[in-house]
């Protein structure tokens, strides 16, 4: 919550022009003052769950948390704890409130736009079209899943929850297909029918999309969710947030040493350049909501989601780099998050 800060002045006293620079430089410095007190409780509020992040890690380097044990808990989370939270979330929501398209053509588009940029600089740094690409999806693929939907809902109110959602429909039916589809046509000099065969049937199988689609249709048709059912997505969906966190924490032990300079420029996309344009997006080109625009931002500082790296390494593309990278902008995020949530929730307050 933003305290509001007005300067009053009596009417009884007499203000001279000369009063006043001197007094606006005092409400100046207060209001400053009220926007880091502001932030600071934003820091506060992100300290349970990078605390989670940072358990995981510690666990995984004492040797208490193996890296087959990370390998089995993030299934867990990803095959049924978060399956359950995303369907919950999404058949709880009215239709309308999911599918805003002024919203999702801002995110796709600002993404879009850094997804192109990125793939070019790194075309012009002499890369190859495929590093160039899992370069690009690394600068704009967020921890959506593991840590956006936990946080966000959280940090600026449930009412967050269905442009959250919106974020992951663009990030899992958009992005997803487009860098199989970029990497294997580069490789092949074509696009196979079998190719488009693949990216189906992977979306299918994607439990998010699964839990997301049933959701949605549930939602389509306006039927109320059963106590029973709910409850019981409500306690295996509880599980995501614990999970997912400690998960990443543990994941980030396992991180392969190497230089720094790629993984800093990649980060810095992911937490600062990406927020910035589709804020550009949302509030310059489309003149979204400022509630909606501050959402969007928000999602956008993410740090670098895991599965860049499982792309890269499925398609053999080098991926030292993108471990080094979430790694990088995991860490940086506990404080970029609390800056660029604090400063956005001035949109609308």
């Amino acid at each position: 919550m933003i305290i509001n800060f007005h300067c009053h002045f009596p009417h009884r006293h007499k203000i001279t022009r000369s009063s006043y620079p001197q007094s606006l430089n005092v409400c100046g410095l207060i209001a400053q003052t009220f926007q880091m007190i502001h932030m600071l409780q934003i820091f506060v509020s992100t300290i349970p769950f990078f605390a989670l992040i940072m358990l995981g890690y510690g666990a995984a380097r004492v040797n208490l948390f193996s890296e087959e044990a990370t390998l089995h808990l993030t299934k867990f989370v990803f095959y049924f704890a978060l399956s359950a939270m995303l369907f919950k979330f999404s058949s709880n929501l009215a239709l309308k409130e999911i599918l805003e398209w002024d919203f999702m053509a801002a995110y796709l588009s600002g993404s879009l736009a850094v997804y192109v940029i990125t793939t070019s600089i790194a075309r012009f740094r002499g890369q190859s079209f495929d590093i160039a690409v899992i370069e690009a999806q690394c600068s704009v693929i967020g921890n959506m899943g593991w840590m956006g939907l936990a946080m966000i809902p959280i940090l600026l109110g449930e009412q967050a929850i269905s442009y959250v959602i919106m974020v992951l429909i663009i990030d899992l039916m958009v992005f997803g297909p487009l860098i199989v589809i970029l990497l294997v046509g580069y490789r092949e000099g074509r696009l196979r029918p079998q190719v488009l065969q693949t990216i189906g049937i992977g979306l299918i199988k994607n439990p998010l999309v699964v839990s997301i689609s049933t959701g949605l249709a549930w939602a389509a048709f306006e039927i109320p969710v059963p106590d029973l059912i709910n409850s019981f997505m409500t306690i295996l969906g509880g599980a995501s947030t614990p999970g997912a966190l400690f998960a990443i924490g543990a994941s980030m032990a396992f991180v392969a040493k190497g230089h720094l300079a790629t993984p800093i420029y990649l980060a810095t996309n992911k937490l600062l350049i990406h927020p910035l344009v589709v804020g550009i997006a949302a509030i310059l080109v489309y003149d979204l909501d400022p509630f909606a625009s501050a959402v969007m931002i928000s999602c956008a500082a993410m740090p670098v989601a895991a599965n860049v790296y499982m792309i890269a390494n499925h398609y053999a593309v080098p991926s030292e780099r993108i471990s080094i990278a979430i790694l990088v902008s995991t860490t940086v995020s506990i404080l970029s998050i609390s800056v660029i949530v604090g400063l956005v929730t001035g949109l609308y307050t």
